[in-house]
């Protein structure tokens, strides 16, 4: 196929895409509070002038969504009432969680989660666990302030489809000095067959004063055909809170993921992430951090596991905005086969954000003589007091 092709192949489902959303338009503006709406407003037309991304770009050198792009995907529909629940056990976490939400090509699956309430007693006093879209019936005005404030709809091509499309997700909020022993789990589940199916599932995470929480998100392919999951998740971290963030991406090996995690850090907070890749056919991982108070601190880990032709994508941003902040960043990949992974890791230090204390490593190995592995870690330093390392290695059997 030549580039011209391709190219028409891309901006024809473009159009499909803002088409899809005119016929959805009418129902969300019933459903959705006037502000949300307007925001997906906001959203398609951003989508409509940036397109998909291509590999001139930049950001997107070396990660080709032509193939991603030029697909027929329809929107998965509603079967959590029929669905049988085969191989869900891999899945699961047994019985070492608090929370669990589990979500079926996007739709909030009541009878296949569990929480506290339900299997405990009662939740702590003020923790709110949930579907996303069934809070936003609630009209109490508990999301106004964060959903859709901090991922960059404006400037993101993905972020733009999940913000105009997205119908449910997770929502969690956690009340000034929640302490919680065992951790949340949102389960994302996709079971594409014969007909490749779109999901967008949107999470929200809230995490106020003085709270200690741990939050995994789960992405499993069950079924055999292709999907198409476009998730994005907002978490803020309020002063003094610790929320430490788990990821777990197994999708199918014909199937695609693009996700984007924003993270709002205040006075003081502690931020830790730990994302592990295991399979798809196209996986980008995008993390960004903003440690926008000072003595914020912030952990970003990562493992990615590749073969046959998978192509996995991690880009992470750490955005030291204000003094007296610190942060690690440590991602390991294994390449075999045809693989191809990419790292693109960006530490950013403000001109106001004196005594940071940043450190940055990328480690691959590969198995084979035809992975191929394009790193990148990259500072941008405004501010001559500080201490900041960054580096990267390859390694090859």
């Amino acid at each position: 196929m030549s580039q011209y092709e391709t190219m028409t192949d891309v901006i024809t489902n473009e159009d499909l895409y803002l088409s899809s959303f005119q016929a959805l338009e009418r129902a969300f503006a019933h459903t959705d509070p006037q502000w949300l709406h307007r925001i997906r407003q906001e959203a398609i037309q951003s989508f409509a002038d940036l397109g998909f991304p291509n590999t001139r770009d930049e950001e997107w050198r070396f990660t080709n969504v032509a193939p991603l792009a030029k697909l027929l995907f329809q929107a998965a529909p509603d079967e959590t009432s029929t669905w049988q629940g085969k191989g869900l056990e891999r899945a699961l976490l047994g019985d070492g969680v608090d929370i669990r939400l589990v979500f079926l090509n996007g739709h909030y699956c009541e009878a296949l989660s569990a929480t506290l309430s339900a299997t405990l007693g009662s939740l702590p006093a003020g923790v709110q666990a949930g579907s996303l879209a069934a809070m936003l019936q609630r009209s109490d005005g508990a999301l106004d302030d964060h959903l859709a404030r901090y991922a960059d709809y404006r400037t993101h091509p993905f972020v733009a489809l999940n913000t105009a499309f997205w119908q449910d997700g997770a929502y969690l909020r956690f009340p000034k000095g929640t302490v919680l022993e065992k951790p949340v789990h949102l389960v994302y589940l996709s079971t594409a067959e014969e007909t490749p199916l779109v999901s967008s599932p949107r999470t929200l995470i809230v995490a106020e004063r003085e709270s200690q929480v741990t939050v995994v998100e789960s992405y499993i392919g069950l079924g055999q055909g292709v999907c198409f999951s476009n998730a994005v998740s907002e978490i803020v971290v309020g002063e003094n809170a610790v929320l430490d963030h788990h990821k777990l991406l197994w999708e199918n090996a014909l199937s695609y993921h693009m996700a984007t995690l924003q993270v709002y850090q205040d006075r003081s907070a502690n931020f830790s992430s730990c994302a592990v890749s295991l399979g798809g056919a196209l996986a980008r991982n995008e993390v960004n951090a903003v440690l926008d108070a000072e003595g914020a601190e912030c952990a970003l880990n990562g493992l990615y596991l590749a073969r046959d032709h998978e192509h996995v994508d991690n880009r992470t941003t750490l955005d030291h905005a204000k003094p007296h902040g610190s942060s690690r960043e440590l991602y390991h990949g294994i390449l075999d086969d045809h693989s191809t992974g990419v790292f693109n890791g960006r530490i950013i230090v403000r001109p106001g954000a004196q005594k940071t204390d940043a450190i940055q490593k990328n480690r691959n190995l590969l198995l084979s003589g035809n992975a191929v592995i394009n790193t990148k870690p990259q500072l941008e330093i405004y501010n001559n007091d500080v201490r900041c390392t960054h580096g990267a290695t390859i390694g090859q059997l």
